[in-house]
C-alpha cells in the first residue's frame, strides 16, 4: 500500500540523483546535499498523517524546503510528461506480478479439484441445454486451459510494459545528457520506451488499455464459471453447492434458503473489472495525444480488482461441494449419451450416421413422451422404433437394429460414453490425466517465471539503493 504514486516520486528522485551525478549534470559537490533532500521527503511521508503527494507539482516544494533551490536540478531533462507515465508503468507492474501471483493460486485450486473429480460423470450444457455428459476434472480443465491462457497473456505483455519513458522530457528529450538506459536499470526496467513521443504520449494508452483488457477477459471466464455453479445451485436437487458458513447467508425471513453469497459477491467483482476496463477504453477514445485523460490511475485500479476478484474467487473454489451421485443421476435422467447411440450404430453396423441419429431421435420423442429414462425403454421398443424410424433409407441392412441388447444398453450409459472417447483433449481418463500433469508443469513452470520477475525487480531495488547510498555518504 505504500508503493504508491509518492513512493515512487521518491525513487525516480533517488534514480535521478544517480544518474545526474554520473553524467556531470549536477555537480558531484552537489549530490550529498541534494541526496539527503531526497532522504528527508522520504523520512517525512512515512510519519503518520504526513503528505504524500501524487503529482510532481505539489511533490516539489518538500524537496525544495528539504534541500533548496539546487533541488530543483534533478528534474533537469525531466517533465511530469515522462514521470507520470514512469510511475504508471511501475504500479502497474507491481500489480501485474500481484495479478499473475493470485492467477497461478486460482490455477492451482484448479487442478487440486480436478483432480479429486477425474471419475466424476456430470452433465455438460450448450444453449443452455443439457447436450453430453463429461467428467468434473474434464470440464475444469477447460477453465485451467482458459486461464493458462490469460497467464500466457500477461507473461507475453509484461515485456511491453517493463520499459521506461524516464529521460523523454515532455516528448523530445532534451539537451541535457541524460542516460535513459542508467534511469531504466536503476528502476528495474528491463529497457527504454526508446521513440520518447510514444514514451510519454501514445503507450501509456495502448499498455494500458492491453493489460485492463485481459483482466476483463479473465472476468468473462471467472463470470462463466459463476454462472456454471449457479445453474445448479438454484435446482431443487442440485450435484454442485458451496459449503454452508462464510460462503452462504440465510434470507432474513425464509429459514430453508441459503442463498450464495459466494457466487454473488464473485460475479459483482467480475463486473466490476469488465466495466473498469470498458470506462478507461472509453476514457481514452477519440482523445488527442498528450491529453491527461488517460494518464491517471484508472488502469492500475482495474488490475487491483482483478486481483481481488481471482481471490474471492479461489475463495469460492475452496467452498465447491460435488455430489457424483446426484450429478449421474442428473445425466442418466436425460438423453444425453444419444449421439454415442449413432455414432455406435455407424462404427459397429455400418449405418450412415444422419440414418442412426434419425432413430436415435426418435427414441428420445417416445422415451419423453412416455416418461422414460433411457435405461427405462424396453429393448423391444427401441426394436420397433429402429424399424419405423429406418425404414425409409432403405438401407441394405434392412429395418432390424443390429445391436443386442446389452450393447444398446453400453451406448447409451454416460460411462459407455467417455470410455469411449478417443479424441485429444476429451473426457476419457487417459486424457484428462495426462492433461491435468501438463496443466502442472506449466504452473510451475510459469510460477518460476514470476519469481525470476520479482528478484530481477529486488536486485535492481537493491543497485539503486546501494548507489544513492554512496551519494549520501
Amino acid at each position: 500500500s505504500t508503493r504508491d504514486e509518492f513512493h515512487w516520486m521518491n525513487e525516480l528522485n533517488k534514480a535521478a540523483a544517480v544518474m545526474t551525478t554520473e553524467t556531470g549534470i549536477i555537480p558531484r559537490a552537489l549530490s550529498k546535499p541534494l541526496a539527503q533532500g531526497v532522504a528527508k521527503v522520504i523520512e517525512d511521508g512515512e510519519k503518520p498523517g504526513a503528505k504524500r503527494p501524487k503529482d510532481y507539482l505539489p511533490y516539489e516544494p518538500l524537496l525544495l524546503a528539504a534541500a533548496g533551490p539546487d533541488a530543483s536540478r534533478l528534474h533537469s531533462g525531466r517533465s511530469r510528461q515522462d514521470i507520470l507515465p514512469t510511475i504508471l508503468r511501475a504500479m502497474q507492474r507491481d500489480r501485474t506480478l500481484d495479478l499473475i501471483d493470485a492467477l497461478d493460486q486460482v490455477r492451482d485450486k484448479l487442478q487440486a479439484l480436478a483432480v479429486k473429480n477425474v471419475k466424476t460423470i456430470v452433465p455438460a450444457y450448450t444453449n443452455g441445454v443439457q447436450a453430453q455428459p463429461t467428467t468434473y476434472a474434464h470440464l475444469l480443465g477447460g477453465y485451467q486451459s482458459a486461464f493458462q491462457r490469460d497467464a500466457q497473456r500477461l507473461r507475453e505483455a509484461y515485456p511491453r510494459l517493463n520499459l521506461s519513458p524516464l529521460g523523454s522530457a515532455v516528448l523530445g528529450t532534451s539537451s541535457f545528457p541524460v542516460d535513459r538506459k542508467r534511469l531504466a536499470e536503476l528502476l528495474g526496467f528491463a529497457g527504454v520506451a526508446e521513440n520518447s513521443y510514444d514514451a510519454t504520449q501514445l503507450s501509456t494508452r495502448d499498455v494500458s488499455m492491453e493489460l485492463d483488457a485481459i483482466a476483463a477477459n479473465m472476468a468473462l471466464t471467472v463470470g462463466a464459471f459463476v454462472q456454471d455453479v449457479h445453474a445448479q445451485y438454484h435446482q431443487v436437487e442440485p450435484w454442485l453447492l458451496l459449503r454452508e458458513g462464510d460462503l452462504t447467508r440465510p434470507s432474513s425471513i425464509m429459514p430453508q434458503k441459503r442463498n450464495p453469497n459466494a457466487l454473488n459477491v464473485v460475479r459483482l467483482a467480475a463486473s466490476t473489472v469488465v466495466g473498469g476496463a470498458t470506462t478507461y477504453m472509453i476514457q481514452s477514445h477519440n482523445v488527442m495525444p498528450g491529453m491527461p485523460d488517460y494518464k491517471r490511475d484508472q488502469s492500475h485500479k482495474t488490475l487491483e480488482d482483478a486481483t481481488r476478484m481471482l481471490k474471492l474467487f479461489g475463495q469460492m473454489l475452496d467452498g465447491i461441494v460435488v455430489n457424483p451421485e446426484r450429478a449421474l443421476a442428473e445425466v442418466n435422467a436425460e438423453y444425453s449419451t444419444t449421439t454415442e447411440l449413432a455414432d455406435v450404430l455407424q462404427r459397429e453396423a455400418d449405418v450412415p450416421f444422419r440414418a442412426g441419429h434419425h432413430f436415435a431421435s426418435e427414441l428420445v420423442t417416445f422415451g419423453r413422451a412416455n416418461k422414460l429414462k433411457p435405461a427405462e425403454i424396453a429393448f423391444k421398443d427401441a426394436q420397433r422404433i429402429y424399424a419405423d424410424s429406418i425404414a425409409h433409407f432403405k438401407l441394405p441392412q434392412g429395418n432390424t437394429l443390429p445391436l443386442t441388447e446389452v450393447r444398446f444398453r453400453e451406448s447409451l450409459s454416460a460411462e459407455g460414453m467417455i470410455a469411449a472417447s478417443k479424441g485429444i483433449g476429451g473426457p476419457q481418463e487417459s486424457e484428462v490425466k495426462r492433461l491435468q500433469g501438463e496443466a502442472a508443469a506449466r504452473l510451475s513452470k510459469d510460477r518460476d517465471w514470476t519469481k525470476g520477475a520479482r528478484q530481477s525487480l529486488s536486485e535492481a531495488q537493491k543497485k539503486l539503493n546501494d548507489a544513492f547510498g554512496k551519494l549520501m555518504n
